[in-house]
């Protein structure tokens, strides 16, 4: 099979031939169909963040395909099921995070494409239990970016309290944001659009944000706070800048939800108004297996749009540039079918 490889953090990924996996008992074998592209991949092949994944690893954490074989001990999915492979390769499934609905927080929990193989690839392992199956009708294409980009964001908000009648600010309209902003209006709240580049603040507009900005001109926070201030903050935007903006933007009892992970990535929090103001200041890690399956029922109900471009795993240097150029409209796919 073909695999894009990190062989060194500072060479480019090498795509080259594997042999086929045969899973253990408690793995499925998937025929990939499509891989997103997460930004995310791209810090795990430069080795970014503090831990790191050790080469040669094969990444990709938005995998979506058949399932070709399964393991004896397998019992959720079945061969010639569609599956999605997510950032939640595996965990402990007893300590109290897994057992209290928090899996994603698990201490000894594995990662596709990061502590694991994942689906840059051909074919991919995965664990029988931690596959979400993608229903019929949704196309690979989409499904793949919503294993990540999408489960990622609803998450978000729904831990940011966002609800009828809030206001959520969404700080980035990219491959995440396009998708936040659509499931803070399916939550039933008025929306508001940042972002630094016109086709992505034109983006918002034909996705149906109800305000605008554009934070190269305007002073974001002052915007916010003089339509009544943000309920909820989602900090999508890979920027120190755009996060003190999203939490100077919040009204009282607001919360601010961070997502992005930039490279030395920092928040100056001011203890004094935090306090005063109730403020609220929280992390978010991707989604669990019941987080990706609502996200699923919701695209298939026709809530969601991805908008995306395909691309060959063999471009996928190119492709790595091409994000890091800010010239990609949202999501980047690798179709292997």
């Amino acid at each position: 099979m073909k695999a894009a490889v990190v062989r060194d953090f500072t060479a480019p990924l090498v795509v080259e031939d594997h042999p086929v996996p045969e899973p253990a008992a408690h793995q499925v074998r998937v025929r990939i169909e499509a891989s997103g592209l997460c930004h995310t991949d791209i810090h795990a092949a430069h080795g970014d963040w503090p831990v790191k994944p050790s080469p040669p690893f094969v990444p990709g954490h938005e995998g979506v395909g058949i399932v070709e074989a399964a393991g004896d001990l397998v019992r959720h999915v079945r061969v010639g099921e569609r599956v999605a492979i997510p950032w939640l390769a595996d965990a402990c499934g007893r300590c109290d995070h897994c057992v209290s609905g928090w899996e994603t927080l698990c201490l000894q929990q594995h990662n596709s494409g990061y502590s694991v193989d994942g689906a840059y690839a051909e074919y991919a392992l995965a664990h029988g239990d931690y596959v979400v199956p993608v229903p019929d009708g949704i196309d690979p294409l989409d499904a793949a970016p919503l294993s990540c980009a999408g489960v990622t964001t609803y998450k978000a908000l729904k831990v940011s309290g966002a609800g009828p009648g809030t206001r959520v600010l969404v700080s980035g309209i990219g491959g995440l944001g396009h998708l936040a902003l659509q499931y803070a209006r399916v939550f039933g709240a008025e929306t508001i659009a940042v972002d630094v580049t016109d086709d992505k603040l034109a983006l918002a507009r034909e996705l149906g944000a109800d305000h605008v900005l554009d934070a190269r001109t305007q002073d974001v926070a002052a915007q916010v706070q003089a339509r009544g201030g943000a309920h909820a903050a989602i900090a999508l935007a890979v920027s120190n800048a755009s996060f003190q903006a999203a939490y100077g933007a919040l009204r009282r009892g607001g919360t601010l939800v961070l997502v992005a992970l930039p490279a030395g990535g920092k928040l100056e929090l001011p203890v004094f108004e935090t306090v005063l103001n109730g403020t609220k200041v929280i992390g978010s890690i991707v989604g669990t297996r019941e987080d990706l399956a609502e996200v699923f029922r919701l695209h298939a109900l026709g809530r969601t749009r991805v908008i995306r471009e395909s691309r060959r795993l063999d471009d996928v240097n190119a492709c790595f540039d091409e994000v890091l150029s800010g010239k990609v409209s949202a999501r980047l796919v690798f179709d292997l079918r």
